[in-house]
């Protein structure tokens, strides 16, 4: 079909691609001999159908997309007969066809595949070059590969333009309306999120844009962006420690900017479209620590100022997070497998209480701007509603009062999400852990492997009483002022192994997304409890929790990123390792010494982990690697 400027729309397509990053561009004839061609593909490849009219930022987008390794492009656009229409649940495409039930969008003829779903899409090639179809080839391809239970993620197109076109007048409209947007300034407002949180979309993205498009400017990257957050952060932390109205009110501002740059590095990262592995990692392990080394600040800063609790209060607040972060995680995946199974499967549970709560939290979601909308998101206390309430509660009043803000609204927001989600997740029924190596997850260590397996009481169960044996001993310690209990540790070790009993049983009840939560709170409230029993500094509890939060938070960031186990993770000794040393140095009168030393040393296994996974093997990949990755092929 010619367009405007002559050349014919495939010609141009094929041009576009090229702009957008494509390494080899090829027209395949048919199906088979597109099946051909991803066999030889030895890296991402991208299949378009020759009737797409778009801007090159959409396609450029869809290829440089990380939300997953294989996306599809998904558009707004009417039905057509002999197209795909598109089903999607969380961004996922969970059916496509010609008829899909409740579709939410139609295909836009572009898909860009991942290396390790090329095998699915030669099958699918090669099945649908064998069914007549009325429509496109790429639609009947597409249908196909999503048939096969090919995991493929939705790019939805805002502000850009994108249609299929099938006559002139089409083309027309099409080129019409890409004429009528700046494509430039559509991108900046893309690279601000969809859908973010109340502070965050009204206190911070109607600005931050420019200080993205400054930093794209200057040629600032995403990561220089996120150490300079993290500097902000530090700065506020010292500044909240120091105490003195004028500190607070500084450390207050700085935490605010501070935040700012934390949210402007995801921008610049989708404005500029540079995207990595390490870049997510680096900026969900960086978040972490920015925020409890603000807990720091603020429980030194409340002891300094003679409140005798404000390290424990700052240790309650990291634990609490921490665990509500575990959750967070842990039911995000229950609900992303939730979306793939066959609604015929999901609820199997019978529905009732959760199948209502489910329906209520998707007609919430779907009422965008509405005062309950911004309920539901501001009441689970997300990361801009805490450092908005921080930055208040320090300036104006001071950091005692910030940390027990920080600490009722969390556990009030624990209890919520806690209850709604449980009922929720009862409803869908999904066994989350059986899908991922549980044991990585669960942080077993040797000794969990030689305990029997207890199976009648489940997973879950053996990890929540594991969890209450630490939490008496530590409510023993002080109310006794943490003296006279130290035989007393063995048996809370001993209750805290009850956990380990059920490392062997499958984790596919409808709860057990929750067992590696628990198991989290059993090992933070036994070291606590050691602390405490020992007379160990609080100041040294704090921060050997801070390093076991840096390993556990590594483990969900590479869960979200689906990146393979740390390079050292056994040599961080499982949960029930780490605690029976600590259980010994207990026994031996030299907890502090314990918790000092194993500190160390988990943060040096840490440290040796993080240079080996993203520099050392990256290096040695990249040497061993001699052909590059190619492009994909509109075909």
């Amino acid at each position: 079909m010619p367009t405007g400027t002559g050349e014919t729309l495939a010609d141009r397509l094929a041009a576009q691609w090229r702009r957008a990053g494509a390494d080899e561009v090829r027209a395949a004839a048919d199906l088979d001999e597109l099946a051909a061609l991803v066999g030889a593909a030895t890296g991402p490849v991208i299949v378009s159908g020759a009737d797409l009219v778009a801007h090159t930022a959409v396609l450029r987008h869809l290829a440089t997309s990380p939300v997953g390794p294989t996306v599809a492009l998904v558009l707004t656009d009417p039905p057509v007969p002999g197209r795909a229409a598109v089903r999607e649940e969380r961004g996922q495409v969970v059916e496509a066809g010609p008829e899909p039930a409740d579709a939410t969008g139609v295909f836009g003829g572009a898909l860009r595949v991942g290396v390790e779903d090329l095998p699915a899409l030669a099958a699918a090639a090669r099945a649908a070059a064998g069914r007549p179809v009325a429509g496109p080839a790429v639609d009947g391809l597409f249908a196909a590969l999503t048939a096969l239970g090919t995991l493929t993620f939705a790019h939805r197109v805002r502000l850009l333009v994108a249609h299929r076109v099938g006559d002139a007048a089409g083309l027309h409209a099409a080129e019409a309306a890409l004429a009528g947007v700046d494509e430039d300034r559509a991108e900046l407002r893309l690279s601000v999120k969809e859908r973010d949180d109340f502070f965050t979309t009204y206190f911070v993205s109607t600005w931050s844009p420019y200080v993205t498009k400054a930093a794209a400017r200057v040629g600032l990257g995403p990561t220089g962006v996120t150490m300079l957050s993290v500097l902000f952060a530090v700065a506020a932390a010292v500044l909240f420690g120091v105490g003195g109205r004028p500190a607070l009110v500084t450390g207050a501002v700085l935490l605010y900017l501070g935040f700012m740059l934390d949210c402007v590095d995801g921008q610049l990262a989708r404005y500029t479209r540079h995207f990595s592995a390490w870049g997510g990692w680096l900026d969900t392990m960086a978040d972490r620590a920015k925020e409890y080394l603000v807990y720091a600040g603020l429980g030194y800063g409340a002891t300094h100022a003679g409140f005798r609790y404000g390290w424990a209060l700052a240790i309650a607040a990291m634990t609490l997070q921490t665990v509500r972060h575990m959750t967070d995680t842990w039911y995000g995946v229950l609900h992303d497998e939730a979306a793939r199974r066959p609604k015929t499967s999901v609820g199997a549970g019978g529905g009732g209480i959760g199948d209502r709560l489910n329906a209520a939290s998707t007609r919430v979601q779907a009422d965008t701007g509405s005062v309950s909308y911004w309920l539901k998101r501001t009441v689970v206390f997300p990361i801009g509603e805490r450092w908005a309430l921080i930055a208040l509660t320090v300036a104006l009043f001071n950091p005692l009062v910030s940390l027990v803000a920080v600490l009722v609204w969390g556990t009030l927001a624990f209890a919520y999400t806690g209850a709604l989600r449980t009922l929720r997740a009862r409803w869908m029924w999904v066994p989350v852990l059986d899908t991922v190596d549980a044991t990585l997850h669960r942080d077993d260590g040797p000794l969990t492997a030689r305990l029997p397996v207890v199976r009648p009481m489940g997973p879950l169960t053996l990890a929540v009483l594991a969890a209450l044996g630490p939490a008496a001993l530590l409510v023993a310690a002080l109310l006794a002022g943490g003296g006279g209990l130290r035989w007393w540790v063995p048996v809370a070790l001993v209750v805290l192994l009850v956990g380990g009993l059920g490392a062997g049983a499958a984790h596919n009840g409808p709860l057990d997304w929750l067992v590696p939560a628990a198991l989290r709170a059993g090992e933070y409230l036994f070291a606590i409890a050691v602390g405490v029993v020992g007379g160990v500094p609080a100041w040294l509890v704090f921060g050997y929790v801070l390093v076991l939060t840096l390993h556990h938070y590594d483990l969900t960031a590479r869960l979200e990123k689906r990146q393979a186990a740390p390079p050292l993770h056994r040599w961080t000794l499982g949960w029930e390792g780490r605690s029976v040393l600590l259980a010994l140095a207990a026994i031996a009168g030299i907890a502090g010494i314990g918790l000092a030393t194993l500190g160390t040393y988990l943060l040096v296994v840490f440290v040796a982990s993080v240079v080996l996974a993203w520099v050392v093997l990256p290096a040695r990949a990249a040497r061993v690697r001699a052909v590059p990755v190619r492009g994909g092929s509109p075909g």
